[in-house]
């Protein structure tokens, strides 16, 4: 390096300009800002390089002079900002699958994170990862022979599946449980037929989903044979779950005296509200008390009976509505007086039933936050398409699911990440995802080079607050 251009970078240091590097490359001099962070794959460090601008001798920095870029020094361009911002947000996922899926934990984070964008088919899944920036230096065998290979493995392995659902979920005491149906083309025993949305007579599954009622992440899934039922589902899922002394939040559709009995035995708290048709609505609960929610008017009430506490909530607004509905039947002949009257006595009424003695207003909102499970489920099927089946043997199917779980809580990180920011209202992950893949990493054969950063991603970046992108130059 010339002497003149020496001086000034000691000049520059002298100033307190951290990171400040000057290369010669090709009789020229240009100046980079870098950042180095721990690879713990690796286990050393590794260097990230801005690139600021052309030094000349005269003039000095000249800032946002572009540095030739030709074929011989270019050695790939690869998608930086989403790349990062996954590696941000699944570190203890990641740390998880690499001590429960040793020998394949790299394909499986690739699978995660290639589908956690979209429905990505198996052979498609390499090119979509190879256009991603490796932040951990990783080496997945991707081809579509060797991934088949992995869904088996995984889903054959369900005590290491188990380990992450247990490690996901260490901390969460308060639970919301659903089943929801898979169609699903493959030929596999655990498929069985019923209808579809269309009254089409195709084969199923059933998959039973866990969420924290806490963070709002997907904690636990598990593959149900399509003809076993919400009731039957739950015990199996609660002794897999292994909460004793959580709360669970579960759907009308679970309700039944069996199923209390034996959440009452697992020593689990539970609200859980009653069928329609349930005797327990004519249970005497004065409603002396009120709540608004989503401004509107409810009345309430409870009671104890046993070891139960009952409460009762009645909707102003959706008891007129019901009430307009039963009347409407009535005159078409669809219902007699009698029916008339034994329905309006539960119009706009909710019965939930619970082991917890709380205010209703508690009860009610822990109860509303259920919806959350169905959000869920929608982007588990619309938005990561995760519903597609078309895998021949058990094993593989098991797998494909597990590791569609994982890409729903990569996206729900990234969910809760714009929440917790206050962005939710303004920006879906999908939003984030694609902004943030427009920031390319060049990769050059003496450093790497980050792509210019829009303001708006710097202020987005600032907000979440996980430093995404190399340290401002001072």
């Amino acid at each position: 390096m010339d002497e003149w251009a020496k001086e000034w970078l000691t000049e520059q240091r002298k100033q307190g300009k951290k990171g400040i590097e000057v290369k010669e490359i090709s009789n020229h001099y240009y100046v980079y800002h870098s950042t180095t962070y721990w690879d713990k794959q690796l286990k050393k460090r590794r260097k990230i390089s801005e690139y600021i601008g052309k030094l000349d001798r005269t003039k000095g920095l000249i800032e946002g002079v572009k540095r030739s870029i030709t074929a011989t020094n270019l050695r790939g361009i690869k998608e930086y900002g989403n790349a990062v911002l996954f590696d941000r947000l699944l570190v203890e996922m990641r740390s998880c699958l690499a001590t429960a899926f040793e020998d394949v934990w790299e394909e499986v984070y690739a699978l995660t994170i290639t589908r956690a964008t979209g429905y990505t088919p198996l052979k498609r899944v390499h090119g979509v990862w190879d256009k991603l920036y490796d932040v951990q230096g990783i080496n997945p065998k991707l081809d579509a022979k060797n991934l088949s290979h992995v869904l088996k493995v995984v889903g054959s392995n369900s005590r290491a599946q188990d380990f992450i659902f247990k490690a996901l979920s260490e901390k969460d005491k308060e639970l919301v449980y659903d089943l929801s149906t898979v169609l699903t083309q493959s030929s596999i025993n655990f498929a069985e037929f019923g209808y579809n949305k269309d009254k089409i007579h195709v084969p199923q599954i059933n998959i039973a989903l866990f969420c924290s009622l806490e963070t709002g992440l997907p904690t636990m899934i598990r593959t149900i044979p399509g003809s076993v039922r919400d009731i039957k589902s739950l015990y199996n899922s609660i002794i897999e779950v292994n909460k004793e002394g959580g709360t669970i939040i579960l759907d009308r559709g679970f309700f039944s005296k069996d199923a209390i009995k034996f959440l009452l035995e697992k020593k689990m708290s539970f609200i859980l509200p009653a069928r329609r048709n349930s005797r327990l609505y004519e249970t005497g609960i004065e409603l002396n008390n009120h709540l608004f929610y989503h401004k509107k008017l409810i009345k309430c009430g409870k009671t104890k009976l046993d070891d139960l506490v009952l409460y009762l909530y009645e909707d102003q607004q959706l008891m007129l509505e019901e009430n307009i509905t039963l009347y409407q039947k009535l005159d078409d002949g669809k219902i007699d007086t009698y029916e008339l009257n034994d329905a309006q006595k539960r119009a706009g009424k909710i019965l939930i039933v619970s082991n917890l003695d709380l205010d209703e207003n508690s009860i009610f909102m822990q109860y509303k936050s259920r919806d959350r499970i169905e959000k869920l489920f929608d982007t588990y099927k619309n938005v990561l398409q995760a519903d597609k089946l078309y895998l021949q043997d058990n094993e593989s199917v098991f797998g494909h699911i597990f590791i569609s779980f994982l890409s729903l809580y990569a996206y729900t990180k990234i969910e809760m990440a714009l929440k917790k920011a206050d962005l939710l209202s303004k920006l879906s992950p999908k939003d984030i995802l694609l902004d943030l893949s427009k920031v390319y990493l060049v990769e050059l054969d003496d450093c790497n080079l980050i792509s210019e950063i829009p303001k708006k991603l710097e202020k987005l970046d600032e907000k979440l607050g996980l430093d995404l992108f190399p340290k401002q130059r001072s």
